[in-house]
C-alpha cells in the first residue's frame, strides 16, 4: 500500500475512535496523534486491527486498534460471549473464570472482561486478586465452567499485554472453537456494540477457596513423600519474577513438605514493570541471576524460577564443581518423564495403559525412554494446547502420566489442561530430593539418563528476514526445503523427511510415502538422519523469522565420555548449519 494511501486509511480509522462510544481519554489521545506532524506513532497504532489469533490477543499495550486496550479487549470478550451463547444455548446459566497476572492493567482488563460478560447474562467467577494461568485453568473445570479466560502476555517484555481463552476442559481453544470465536470477534465493528455495563449480581469473586483445592489436588500427585521428608530442609531458592508464583509456588512447596525456602525479595515485588530484569523469561540467564546469586550466598542446592504468568518453570543445578549452571527446557522435561515414569514402575502403577505427550520439535530422548519403558508416547504440534488436545482425545481410555515441550512448559497432573510451574516447581524439587536420597544430585541424574538412554543435544536457530522482502525470502526458504528435500545433512544420509503442510512424509532408505497422523497441517518440515539428528524447520507465526531446531544424538558408555560427546555435538550442530546453509 502507498504510503498516502496507507495514511489516509489511519486517519479515517482513528477519526472513528473519536465518537462518543470512546472515552474522553482515549479520545484526547487519538487527537494528539493526528495533531502530530510525526505520523509514525499514529500508523503504528491504528494501520491494521490487533488479531484475535487462535491463542487469543498479545500486543502492545496503548490506543488504537493494533493496541492491547479496553476496547480491543472488549470486542473479544463481547465476541466470546456471543460464542458462548451460541454453542450453549440449551445450559440454564453459562459460567466463565477470569484470571490475571502481574502486568500492568490486567487487573483493569480483567474487570472489564467480567463487566461484559456479567452484561452478557454470563456468571463470572473473577479472581481477587493475581493468579497463575494453570490455577485459571483448575478451576474451570473445578467449578463446571464453560470458558475462562486469563489476562497475561506470558513472558513478553513489559509494553505487552494479552489475553488468552480456554475451552470448557481448561485447555485453550482449538478448532472449531477458536475459529467460531475469531468469527465473532470479527463482527465487532465498533466500542458501541460491546456491553460494558456489567451486572454486579453475576460477578462472583473467587480466591482463597481455589487457592486450597489447588493446592490439596496438586498433593495427590507426589510420588516420593518419604524422600521429601527425609531430605526437607534442603536450601531451594525460588524467584517468581515480579509474577504470580509468589504465593502459590511457595505455598505449594510448603504443602508438598519442603521447609526451607529461600525468596529473592528483589523480585517478589509484583509489577508490571518487571524493575529487575529486561524480559521476565526464566529461559534467559539474566533473568534467573539474582536467583542463582542469592543460592551461591546461601549455599543453596537448587534454583526454581516461574514467568509472570507461572506456567513455565526455569531451574539452575549445581553441577560437579559445584557451579550453577541454567538447565534447558529439553533437559527438564528429560528429567520429568524419567522421573515420573521410573517412580511410576517402582510404585507398581504402570498397567499398560499410560502415556507421555510430547511436542515435536522436543528432544527424541523422551521416545526412548517411553518405549523401553512400555510407555505410549503421543507427538503433537508445538503449544500446550496441543498435549491438551491429546488428553482430551485419551480421556476415560489412557492414563496420562506426564507431557511436556522444549519451550520450558510441562505438566505433571490431569486435572489442569496448560504447562503448570506451580505443579513442576514441586514436583522438580521432590526429584531433587529423590536424587539426593539414591546418592546423587540432579545433574548426575541427569548424566546417568544420558549414559543410559544415550546422549542428545539440542540447539534453537533463528534466522531474522526482516520487512515484506524478508517474508518473501522466508517463504522461499520453506520451499525449496520442501520440494528440493535433502538426501544428506552433515555427512549423515536422511532417513525421513516429513512434511507437516501436506500431511506427507518420505522413508528415504524404502523410497516410500507416509501419510502423518496429525488433527491438522501445520508449515512445518522434518528431516531425520541415519546418526539420529532431528532437523525441524518452521517460520515464526509471530515474527520475521524462521526457525530451526536441532539436535544430535550420541551414544556414550559412562559419565566420564559425556564432555567429549558434548564436543562432538556441537561440531555436528555446526555441520548441520553448514549444510542447511543458515
Amino acid at each position: 500500500m502507498e504510503e498516502n494511501t496507507l495514511l489516509q486509511m489511519v486517519i479515517s480509522k482513528a477519526n472513528k475512535w473519536l465518537t462518543e462510544s470512546y472515552d474522553a481519554q482515549t479520545r484526547a489521545e487519538v487527537e494528539r496523534m493526528l495533531a502530530s506532524e510525526d505520523t509514525t506513532e499514529l500508523i503504528e497504532c491504528f494501520y491494521k486491527d490487533l488479531e484475535f489469533g487462535t491463542g487469543g490477543l498479545r500486543g502492545i499495550m496503548g490506543v488504537g486498534s493494533n493496541r492491547i486496550n479496553i476496547y480491543t479487549v472488549g470486542a473479544a470478550t463481547q465476541g466470546l460471549s456471543n460464542y458462548l451463547k451460541k454453542e450453549f444455548a440449551a445450559l440454564e446459566q453459562i459460567k466463565v473464570v477470569i484470571g490475571y497476572d502481574s502486568r500492568n492493567n490486567s487487573r483493569l482488563f480483567a474487570d472489564i472482561s467480567a463487566d461484559i460478560f456479567s452484561a452478557n447474562g454470563i456468571k463470572v467467577y473473577q479472581f481477587e486478586d493475581l493468579r497463575p494461568t494453570p490455577e485459571m485453568s483448575f478451576a474451570i473445570r473445578e467449578l463446571g465452567c464453560q470458558s475462562g479466560i486469563i489476562l497475561t502476555a506470558s513472558h513478553n517484555p513489559k509494553e505487552y499485554n494479552g489475553y488468552k481463552a480456554y475451552w470448557n476442559d481448561g485447555a485453550q481453544m482449538i478448532s472449531p472453537h477458536d475459529k467460531n470465536t475469531i468469527a465473532e470477534v470479527n463482527k465487532i465493528n465498533d466500542a458501541s456494540e460491546i456491553k460494558f455495563e456489567g451486572n454486579k449480581a453475576l460477578i462472583e469473586i473467587i480466591g482463597s477457596d481455589i487457592d486450597n483445592a489447588y493446592i490439596k489436588a496438586l498433593q495427590t500427585i507426589t510420588l516420593s513423600p518419604e524422600s521429601i521428608a527425609r531430605h526437607h530442609d534442603m536450601k531451594i531458592v525460588y524467584t517468581p519474577i515480579h509474577g504470580t508464583g509468589v504465593h502459590l509456588i511457595p505455598d505449594t512447596l510448603k504443602a508438598y513438605g519442603f521447609t526451607n525456602i529461600i525468596h529473592v525479595p528483589e523480585q517478589d515485588v509484583i509489577s508490571g514493570d518487571f524493575p529487575t530484569v529486561l524480559s521476565p523469561n526464566p529461559e534467559e540467564p539474566a533473568a534467573l541471576a539474582l536467583a542463582v546469586q542469592k543460592a551461591i550466598d546461601t549455599d543453596a542446592e537448587l534454583v526454581l524460577a516461574s514467568d509472570p504468568d507461572a506456567d513455565r518453570v526455569g531451574a539452575a543445578i549445581r553441577n560437579n564443581e559445584g557451579e550453577f549452571i541454567l538447565v534447558n527446557g529439553n533437559q527438564v522435561a528429560l528429567i520429568f518423564v524419567y522421573y515420573l515414569i521410573t517412580r511410576w514402575k517402582e510404585l507398581g502403577r504402570i498397567q499398560g495403559n499410560e502415556y507421555v505427550v510430547k511436542t515435536i520439535v522436543t528432544t527424541e530422548l523422551i521416545r526412548t525412554i517411553a518405549e523401553r519403558n512400555g510407555v505410549e508416547l503421543f507427538d503433537c504440534y508445538t503449544g500446550f494446547k496441543w498435549i491438551a488436545d491429546v488428553m482430551r482425545n485419551n480421556e476415560g481410555k489412557k492414563t496420562f502420566i506426564g507431557g511436556g515441550e522444549e519451550s520450558y512448559g510441562f505438566l505433571c497432573e490431569d486435572f489442569v489442561r496448560d504447562k503448570d510451574a506451580v505443579s513442576a516447581c514441586a514436583i522438580l524439587a521432590e526429584i531433587a530430593a529423590w536424587a539426593k536420597d539414591n546418592g546423587k544430585t540432579l545433574f548426575q541424574l541427569l548424566q546417568e539418563i544420558y549414559v543410559e538412554y544415550g546422549f542428545s543435544k539440542e540447539k534453537g536457530i533463528s534466522v531474522v528476514k526482516q520487512g515484506k522482502s524478508g517474508a518473501e525470502e522466508i517463504d522461499a526458504m520453506m520451499k525449496n526445503f520442501r520440494e528440493n528435500p535433502l538426501s544428506e545433512i552433515a555427512g549423515s544420509k536422511v532417513t525421513f523427511f516429513y512434511d507437516f503442510a501436506t500431511l506427507r512424509g518420505l522413508s528415504m532408505a524404502e523410497n516410500e510415502k507416509i501419510t502423518l497422523d496429525m488433527p491438522t497441517t501445520a508449515n512445518v518440515l522434518q528431516y531425520f538422519t541415519e546418526d539420529g539428528s532431528k532437523i525441524s524447520i518452521r517460520p515464526s507465526g509471530t515474527e520475521p523469522k524462521i526457525k530451526f531446531y536441532v539436535e544430535v544424538q550420541d551414544k556414550v558408555n559412562s559419565v566420564a565420555e559425556l564432555a567429549d560427546a558434548d564436543k562432538r555435538a556441537e561440531e555436528k550442530i555446526n555441520q548441520i548449519k553448514c549444510s542447511l546453509g543458515i
